[in-house]
């Protein structure tokens, strides 16, 4: 399990909620036994020695009062709505538990950037700005026809790649439903594609921890 430095200090873990209980039974052996506190986001672990372990709910579980009810609704199969979005390319599925029962994958070409200056340049770049425009309009569509007729099902729809795109592609009025759903953290993800899509599965349902150390205790100079 490889940690992620954090903002402002500490750093992410992201476990698999079959093993959380595990997790936190081997965080309070490194640092005894912990208090549970119930915060907006899930749960705080705050251990003897200092150190403490924020429990983010995964999209679309409810919220608990401790660890065991954390990890049954954190374990419990939901279903997931996803959406990933970059330039010229678009996939949304919908995960039942973990496995992926609703998918498509489409692209358009987007053209790149150039190096031409002058008159050139500018009609490359409404070139391509037309472009991104009818790609994001056929990542919409695509939303409405395959994600929307499932919206009353889903817990929550979790969205990966490029923030404007999805974005925009949520802007839409009829996605509001989908967009109410939508989970706060944009997962990062290569170009859209479906093994790309298949494996934020993972991702979507893991439970993201915020680990942060004890602090040692600062050092005393003797006085002369």
């Amino acid at each position: 399990m490889v940690g992620r430095p954090a903002v402002g200090g500490g750093r992410w873990v992201e476990v698999d909620p079959g093993r959380v209980a595990r997790w936190v039974a081997g965080f309070a052996d490194r640092h005894g036994p912990p208090s549970t506190i119930v915060q907006a986001y899930g749960l705080l672990l705050d251990a003897p020695d200092g150190a403490t372990a924020e429990l983010h709910t995964p999209p679309g579980a409810p919220a608990t009062s401790d660890v065991p009810g954390f990890v049954a609704a954190a374990t419990t199969p939901r279903r997931i709505g996803l959406l990933l979005a970059r330039k010229g390319a678009v996939a949304v599925g919908v995960a039942a538990g973990e496995e992926l029962t609703v998918s498509k994958v489409d692209t358009r070409y987007v053209q790149g950037r150039t190096a031409a200056g002058g008159w050139s340049q500018q009609r490359f770049a409404r070139r391509r700005d037309n472009q991104a425009k009818a790609a994001l309009g056929d990542a919409t569509e695509l939303a409405v026809r395959l994600l929307l007729p499932e919206a009353s099902s889903l817990s929550a729809l979790v969205c990966g790649g490029d923030r404007r795109a999805v974005d925009t592609v949520l802007a839409d009025r009829r996605l509001a439903p989908l967009a109410a759903l939508r989970a706060e953290r944009l997962l990062d993800v290569p170009e859209p594609r479906h093994a790309v899509l298949v494996g934020v599965i993972a991702a979507a349902r893991a439970v993201r921890i915020l680990v942060r150390d004890p602090v040692p205790p600062a050092e005393v100079t003797p006085r002369r």
